[in-house]
């Protein structure tokens, strides 16, 4: 049975959740998991719902059905089939812990997308990518060639047909442009527990006022530098024997472990835009599973 997730944002109104499950049941479709959120400062309704069609029906006949049901709640939904893998691009400078850590989950098939390139602006990372098969672009950018190397970047969106963007540690500040273009598209990782110690050294900034505890934040990027809509967060404990150095080692892994998190709830299709804040449910059962060990 092919399995789908539904999709829903909407004003709050009472019935909602009835009248798609109804609606789900009614062809033949079986709901497998669930999550919804009403807020209320706001007054937006917010539901992703997984379900497996047991009378084969498929996305279009799905999608076309629901046209009906959708105008009466004043919906923006999308139905997506699960077993389609999101094309992505990452982005990455000369810090490659991240890019190592999404290449293994790749790999083993606990991140289910499919890289279609990686961009660098230097060629550190150009023999381990070419390695695992991946298309790599070394594209770079200097004060005077920002708008043609941005171009350059789009065109390969273009060509492959990418649906997001990953800035692993891609040390280069987005164009206004480019952020627009890509709204809700491009998912960066911060090396700071924003909002606090924003810019270019977070760690130091840190070390300087002898916090007890480190982080990382993955978000959208947007033209705001280090402002866009929060998707995942972790932290870890620091004391004051630990030096600048030590801070920066030990922020690697909860920097990895957050941009694989966040792009997870991504492509899983969990994550929201409300405003400037994000709405994130909860995995699905079984994925996280990974199709293999190593």
């Amino acid at each position: 049975m092919t399995k789908y997730a539904l999709t829903v944002t909407c004003p709050s109104t009472r019935g909602i959740v009835a009248a798609i499950a109804n609606y789900l049941a009614d062809k033949g479709c079986n709901i497998t998991d669930s999550s919804q959120f009403d807020d209320k400062q706001t007054g937006s309704f917010f539901m992703r719902v997984s379900f497996s069609s047991e009378q084969g029906k498929d996305l279009l006949e799905l999608q076309d059905g629901f046209g009906g049901l959708a105008g009466e709640f004043n919906m923006d939904f999308t139905f997506h089939d699960e077993s389609e893998k999101m094309k992505v691009i990452i982005m990455v400078s000369r810090f490659g812990h991240c890019l190592n850590d999404l290449l293994y989950r790749w790999r083993i098939g606990a991140l289910p997308i499919d890289i279609v390139a990686v961009i660098s602006n230097h060629m550190d990372y150009q023999k381990v990518v070419v390695n695992h098969d991946i298309p790599f672009h070394c594209i770079k950018v200097t004060k005077e060639n920002k708008p043609q190397a941005e171009a350059q970047i789009m065109q390969v969106v273009t060509d492959t047909g990418a649906d997001l963007i990953v800035l692993a540690r891609y040390m280069q500040i987005l164009s206004d442009e480019m952020c627009q273009k890509m709204s809700g598209r491009i998912i960066n990782i911060h090396h700071s527990f924003l909002p606090s110690f924003k810019g270019a050294n977070p760690y130091k900034q840190a070390f300087e006022r002898g916090v007890k505890l480190i982080g990382a934040t993955s978000h959208y990027v947007t033209a705001d530098l280090d402002e866009g809509p929060i998707i995942e967060q972790d932290t870890i404990r620091v004391t004051h024997a630990q030096s600048p150095d030590d801070y920066v080692s030990l922020g690697r892994d909860v920097e990895a472990q957050v941009l694989a998190r966040a792009i997870h709830a991504h492509i899983h299709r969990r994550v929201f835009l409300n405003g400037n804040k994000t709405v994130v449910f909860p995995a699905s059962p079984g994925s996280y599973a990974s199709e293999r060990m190593g």
